[in-house]
């Protein structure tokens, strides 16, 4: 079938917000007895299966991932699938990985964070996201996506942006129409305060364009922390309670819920100074957790809003919008990196069904 190809589409585009008062989860049932299309993925940069898991619940079948942490492999395989790569994406022959409708992933974010000194695409790390494009050239899926932080958006004084979204269009044969989207997780059913962009694209030959789904929840309906954390303590893995010292304790009961370290009195001997807002934050009960971080010390874990001690791991999960049997493998300090590097699975969920009824109405 003769098909037309589109000019290349550049933009940032950031996501409405529109009143929407619930979550209507999408359901695809097939018609008669007609079956639903399997749509194949490739997933780099994999993690843990944050988006994977999402694009799994929409329906996709995922042939082929990879990622360089090998604890974040284990968890993937035992939740997902067996047909994660341990190793180095620099290092893997392109031709051993199948073809696939979509090619998925979240390039190394932190050359390009808001909170530490970046190099963005300056940096060997900072520019793996060309092998996401050397594979896309290669393999010429229908649309890709690519996630990474806010901070892409201003890195290189704002020309990393420009330069990855041009690489993307430009790649393979075809090209793609490529757009960023800045997209807050809290806005579709997450109960998180995370911003990140995702990268899009669509094969120019397929003259469709891929129109974000619409916002589900607003700050008047966010899901707040305590919805999210109810029962959890019935959860028996990935939940145990970090030790603490009394310090801490102390420091922690001086900041009320939805505070942080700047809450407590400059003349007490508690007092510390700190960096970040992150620093001994506490959850809102009424509100969605600000921004979970995989790494760091000095009070960054995230805190309880009733009790004086970090969240744990099982609580973590659940403000991403991870399922409960999902088990996490490694030790408390490597499941929390987990967890914080990864996306989302219910906030993916939505643009992963919205890429699955384009495709499907080719």
């Amino acid at each position: 079938m003769p098909t037309k190809t589109l000019e290349s589409s550049i933009s940032l585009v950031e996501e409405p917000q529109l009143d929407i008062l619930f979550y209507p989860k999408t359901i695809i049932e097939p018609t008669g007895e007609e079956e639903k299309e399997t749509l194949n993925v490739l997933s780099l940069f994999s993690g843990c299966g944050g988006m994977d898991l999402g694009f799994v619940q929409a329906g996709f079948d995922v042939l082929w991932a990879n990622d360089i942490n090998g604890f974040a492999c284990k968890t993937y395989a035992h939740n997902i699938g067996d047909h994660i790569i341990h190793g180095d994406i620099t290092e893997i022959d392109y031709q051993s990985i199948p073809t696939a409708d979509i090619i998925i992933g979240g390039f190394p974010c932190q050359d390009f964070s808001m909170l530490w000194k970046r190099g963005g695409v300056s940096t060997d790390r900072g520019n793996l996201y060309k092998n996401f494009v050397d594979l896309v050239a290669q393999k010429n899926p229908k649309v890709f996506v690519a996630e990474n932080v806010k901070g892409i958006l201003t890195a290189n004084k704002k020309q990393a942006i420009k330069q990855i979204i041009e690489d993307f269009s430009d790649t393979g044969e075809i090209g793609y129409n490529t757009k960023a989207i800045l997209v807050n997780f809290a806005n579709y059913g997450v109960s998180q305060l995370r911003e990140r962009v995702l990268i899009i694209g669509v094969r120019k030959d397929l003259d469709v364009e891929f129109v974000a789904p619409q916002v589900l929840n607003t700050s008047d309906n966010y899901v707040p922390s305590k919805v999210a954390l109810q029962g959890v303590e019935k959860v028996s893995f990935n939940n145990e309670h970090q030790k603490i010292q009394p310090a801490t304790i102390e420091k922690l009961k001086l900041i009320p819920p939805g505070g942080n370290f700047t809450d407590i009195p400059k003349d007490s001997p508690h007092y510390v100074k700190g960096m970040i807002s992150h620093v001994y934050r506490r959850l809102h009960p009424d509100k969605p957790s600000t921004t979970i971080i995989a790494a760091g010390g000095g009070g960054t874990w995230g805190y309880h809003y009733e009790e004086p001690r970090p969240l744990t791991n099982r609580e973590r999960a659940r403000l991403f919008g991870y399922p409960d049997d999902f088990e996490f493998i490694g030790s408390i300090t490597e499941v929390r990196r987990q967890i914080g590097n990864s996306v989302p699975p219910l906030g993916v969920l939505p643009f992963a069904e919205k890429i699955r009824e384009l495709l499907e109405k080719l």
